[in-house]
């Protein structure tokens, strides 16, 4: 990709083939804003500095190590030397292990995206690879070193290229039924259920990230314009509190807001179009009944 470093650069394999692959950040937090810690008395910038917990003195950079807390306050010191020697050996090589249907991952596993891209020499091997999986309709399975890390990948078609998604380990996602174990059961039916599914219906569209803008980002950005421009700061609104409590009632409330809603338009059509005849009927009958009385009558003969 033009203009951008790859975050990594190895190779892709499957079956008796590879190809030379590079991986782009797909998603980044750059272009936010961001803020820097000042010293209210002074106006300048703090630097963070590292404080032992027992002495209060300032600890430099190279004093620093890592350490594991084995009880309280006890630590057992490790190097980073031996950090790095555990990490699993790589051939810098994603290996693939497994085609999978691409439904068979669910959402709450995936990490962050790559651009999958080929590397220069290979782009024939990687382009066979992308196209026989689109039209197998499946996704890959594969595992190597990224950023000092083993992970797990999920590889999918992506336009002309591939996105990889790091994936998280089993231990890392929380079991759902912990989360969910203090809901009580509940069935809906009913003109409750009835209601709940037209307003869904009034609200289905499709999936378009250009219109979903970052609100907080925007109100920052105008904020600090604001300040530096010296103008008033903007206003929050006021958030309106719904009215009704009653769940039926907020549901009759919001069908109804819709269905009033997406039968204006039609009610303002055939408003318009019964105006647009009342005028020409209007402007016809005028011209006829003007030349009916000018007009000579004839005689019967």
């Amino acid at each position: 990709m033009a203009g951008q470093r790859a975050q990594w650069k190895g190779f892709i394999k499957f079956g008796e083939v590879s190809a030379g692959v590079a991986l782009y950040t797909a998603a980044s937090t750059s272009d936010r804003i961001t803020f820097n810690t000042i010293n209210k008395a002074t106006g300048n910038r703090v630097n963070r500095v590292f404080i032992d917990s027992e002495t209060d003195e300032a600890v430099p950079k190279e004093a620093q190590t890592k350490g594991f807390e084995i009880e309280n306050g006890q630590y057992i010191i490790i190097d980073p030397d031996e950090v790095a020697a555990t990490i699993p050996e790589s051939n810098k090589t994603l290996e693939i292990e497994a085609f999978i249907p691409c439904s068979d991952v669910d959402d709450v596993y995936f990490d962050k995206p790559y651009y999958l891209t080929p590397d220069k020499m290979g782009s024939d091997a990687f382009a066979a690879l992308r196209d026989g999986m689109r039209k197998s309709k499946v996704a890959a399975i594969a595992r190597t070193v990224l950023f000092r890390r083993m992970r797990t990948v999920l590889i999918r078609p992506h336009g002309k290229g591939m996105v990889a998604t790091t994936l998280n380990f089993d231990y890392e996602v929380r079991s759902s039924k912990k989360a969910f174990e203090g809901m009580p059961k509940i069935k809906i039916e009913g003109e409750m259920l009835e209601l709940a599914k037209h307003i869904i219906s009034t609200k289905k569209g499709e999936f378009d990230p250009a219109t979903f803008d970052d609100r907080y980002e925007a109100a920052l950005e105008e904020m600090v314009k604001a300040k530096i421009e010296g103008k008033a700061l903007p206003k929050r609104k006021k958030v309106e509190i719904s009215k009704p409590n009653d769940l039926l009632a907020a549901l009759r409330e919001s069908a109804g807001r819709m269905k009033a809603a997406e039968d204006k338009p039609k009610r303002t059509a055939a408003n318009a179009n019964a105006g647009v005849g009342r005028q020409r009927a209007a402007r016809g009958a005028a011209p006829k009944t003007a030349s009916s009385k000018a007009a000579p009558q004839r005689k019967a003969g």
